[in-house]
């Protein structure tokens, strides 16, 4: 795939506008999808989560809108609309919607 998808272009956008959160749900919508990069928005309700993995790309995570938790190697962040952190390659991570919260996420393989 080459170049983005599921999103407007040549047109202002507001990136938090761009997923909706659904209760008691993880959201997703990819906007690239390739061997060297992904891009994602994800909107998380209060209390979702997605568990402890991996990736083979370092990740870099933006908080769009609310507050996140993001674990690195056990330790934890709390990410707040405007703020970002690298989940680093390999090592294990995990997010959870400390309260309702969007991000955006690009990954680098």
């Amino acid at each position: 795939m080459t170049g983005l998808k599921n999103i407007s272009k040549a047109e202002v956008l507001t990136l938090k506008d761009e997923v909706a959160y659904q209760k008691g749900q993880v959201v997703s919508k990819t906007l690239a999808q390739n061997a060297a990069l992904s891009v994602t928005l994800f909107s998380f309700d209060k209390g979702e989560e997605i568990s402890t993995h991996e990736s083979g790309g370092d990740a870099f995570v933006t908080c769009l809108d609310g507050m996140g938790r993001i674990t690195i190697d056990g330790k934890e962040y709390l990410l707040r609309e405007g703020e970002s952190i690298v989940m680093p390659a390999r090592h294990p991570h995990a997010v959870y919607g400390q309260e309702p919260f969007k991000m955006l996420l690009v990954v680098v393989f």
